[in-house]
């Protein structure tokens, strides 16, 4: 289907609760790819149509993201049915450079770090700035189609009766929000150090990995970018410290982000609700995880801290808080269901 006959392929080591299978193809004289087979049954053929359609378009309006590759029929995306169980099948352009862990999160040599956290904004903002004029053939779906009342209702059980309530307020806070084309429209959804590599030789960021995009506001994304930011200072336990380094760290982002696109300062006051809104998918993806798998359900140490900030409305996922541990980071005793 894609020529690859005379490509050297090796499986990517899949992460927990992913659902895809990955496979790197590697030649001599020929640019890298990835295959990629999804398999499970809980996305439909739109679904990936309307994902490998939003990142052609933004490679073609100069997104750095790793693009979709067309098959020798010359589509995006590739079906097939065997013993009556459908795949789909997709092919990028390997991303240039590695992923931070693979450099052992050091970054390049001579450039300060501030470098990157620019650089991480900038990209952002570039695809935020396309995704306000995109304009979709199959279009992805919203944000609000997966967390809403009901949905929340049915996955949470009611011995969480005190997070299902506040579970709902955060979702009827976040619908009550503007969604105007400069807040809300096709967002990465996962943006994070895992789903991005670096040329270290230049400090480019090239974004892949848009198996979750969907409609949203863009400050989940920049949300996102916060609490990963967390990473580079979570052992500090001074949370004065902490908090000065993620003030810095986040302008950084602010200032590459805006470098791109707008965003008006009472949309980043919104910041401490898109951290909940963050905590909240975590949560979700975890009991959905657990549901899918007849696993039986529980909370572990982290799961349980995310349950804690929201229930007690611990604010920037309790980092400048007494829960916070530097010993244990994002860590709760783990609770019974």
């Amino acid at each position: 289907m894609y020529g690859l006959e005379d490509y050297e392929i090796s499986q990517v080591n899949p992460h927990e609760g992913g659902r895809n299978l990955v496979y790197s193809c590697e030649k001599d004289g020929a640019d890298a790819k990835i295959i990629r087979i999804s398999f499970m049954p809980d996305r439909t053929k739109e679904d990936f149509l309307g994902e490998v359609e939003y990142v052609r378009y933004l490679f073609e309006h100069g997104g750095s993201v790793s693009n979709v590759l067309d098959s020798k029929s010359g589509k995006l995306l590739e079906e097939i049915t065997y013993n009556n169980h459908t795949i789909f099948v997709c092919v990028f352009k390997k991303a240039k450079g590695k992923l931070f862990v693979e450099n052992n999160y050091r970054y390049r040599d001579g450039a300060p770090i501030a470098e990157y956290y620019y650089n991480c904004g900038k990209v952002l903002g570039k695809l935020h700035q396309l995704s306000k004029e995109y304009k979709p053939v199959q279009p992805r779906y919203s944000f609000f189609d997966k967390f809403n009342a009901e949905y929340i209702d049915k996955l949470i059980p009611d011995s969480l009766s005190l997070l299902k309530v506040k579970l709902v307020e955060l979702i009827k806070s976040l619908e009550g929000l503007d969604r105007n084309k400069d807040t809300f429209g096709m967002i990465h959804f996962d943006f994070n150090d895992g789903n991005y590599s670096i040329d270290f030789d230049t400090g480019q960021i090239t974004v892949f990995d848009f198996d979750n995009s969907c409609f949203g506001s863009y400050m989940y994304d920049l949300a996102d970018v916060w609490t990963h930011g967390v990473g580079w200072t979570r052992f500090e336990p001074d949370a004065d410290k902490r908090k000065t380094f993620m003030e810095q760290y986040f302008e950084s982002v602010l200032s590459g982000y805006k470098s791109e696109t707008m965003i008006e300062d009472s949309t980043l006051e919104l910041l401490p609700l898109f951290i909940k809104a963050t905590l909240m998918e975590n949560i979700v993806d975890q009991f959905k995880w657990m549901q899918d798998n007849g696993e039986e359900l529980e909370c572990d140490e982290y799961i349980s801290y995310c349950i804690k900030c929201l229930e007690d409305d611990i604010p920037f996922k309790g980092f400048f808080h007494d829960i916070y541990s530097c010993e244990a980071p994002f860590e709760y005793e783990e609770r019974s269901i």
